[in-house]
This record gives C-alpha cells, sequence and structure tokens, in this order.
C-alpha cells in the first residue's frame, strides 16, 4: 500500500512540475513581451520608473518560479525538501514584495504596519537562513 501512494506521490509531483513548466514558460513570454513594450514606448530605449518596477516584478516572479521548479525537482529526486531552497525563496518573494511596494498606494498608519510586518518577516527569514548555514545544512553535493 505504502508503494502505491509513493507512486501516486511521485505522478503528482511530476504534474506539478510540468504545470509550473508551463507557467514559467508563459511568464517568461509575458517578460519578454513587457519588456519590448516598455523598451518600444515614446521615449524609445528609456525605461520610466513604473515600467521598470512592472519589468523587475516580472523578472522576480519568474525567478520565483525557477526555484520553485527547483525545489520541487530536488524533492522528486531524494524525497527531501531543501529547507534552505525554501527560505531562499521566501527571501525572493519577501524582496519582490518590497522592491514592487508603492508608497502612495497606502498611506498613514498601514503603510507604518506593513512595513513593520516586512521587516519582522525580512528579520525572521535572515535569522532562520543564519542558522540553517550555521548548522552546515548545505544543498547539492555539500553535506546533507
Amino acid at each position: 500500500m505504502i508503494e502505491i501512494v509513493n507512486k501516486f506521490e511521485k505522478i503528482v509531483y511530476a504534474f506539478l512540475m510540468a504545470l509550473l513548466m508551463f507557467v514559467l514558460i508563459a511568464s517568461l513570454a509575458e517578460l519578454v513581451w513587457s519588456i519590448f513594450q516598455s523598451l518600444t514606448n515614446d521615449p524609445v530605449f528609456l525605461l520610466e520608473s513604473h515600467e521598470l518596477i512592472t519589468v523587475l516584478g516580472a523578472f522576480l516572479l519568474v525567478l520565483i518560479g525557477i526555484e520553485l521548479l527547483d525545489t520541487i525537482k530536488a524533492y522528486f529526486r531524494e524525497n527531501v525538501i531543501h529547507v534552505e531552497i525554501v527560505v531562499l525563496l521566501a527571501i525572493i518573494a519577501i524582496a519582490r514584495k518590497v522592491i514592487l511596494l508603492d508608497p502612495t498606494a497606502i498611506s498613514g498608519i498601514e503603510f507604518g504596519v506593513e512595513l513593520i510586518g516586512i521587516g519582522v518577516i525580512v528579520v525572521g527569514l535572515a535569522g532562520g537562513y543564519y542558522l540553517i548555514k550555521k548548522a552546515g545544512i548545505t544543498v547539492g553535493q555539500g553535506k546533507a
């Protein structure tokens, strides 16, 4: 019975990897299209601040997708979730949030609360990453 569950789990992970690859291809195409549109608008080959934020957001989203694919691939191959990859994925995601943060959209105390929350998350993730590195937990060819 356990073998059936393990095979089913592998099939689900393979399906998730295929879907994520499709999403990454679509996201990459959207990124290329966004860059092309931004560079061909007046003034040509100059990005305005909102265009730059859009391009950076799409770029970081593709990077997050690649890291997520790497996490699923590592689990598919070794049946182990690498905590370091997950923490790095969270750091990239929160960095994307900080980069795309629009201070004009939220005003007053709501903006302050959001910044405090982001700060707490950043400190927590940095501390977690430090502890993972200090413990000697590595990904790939190093220690397991």
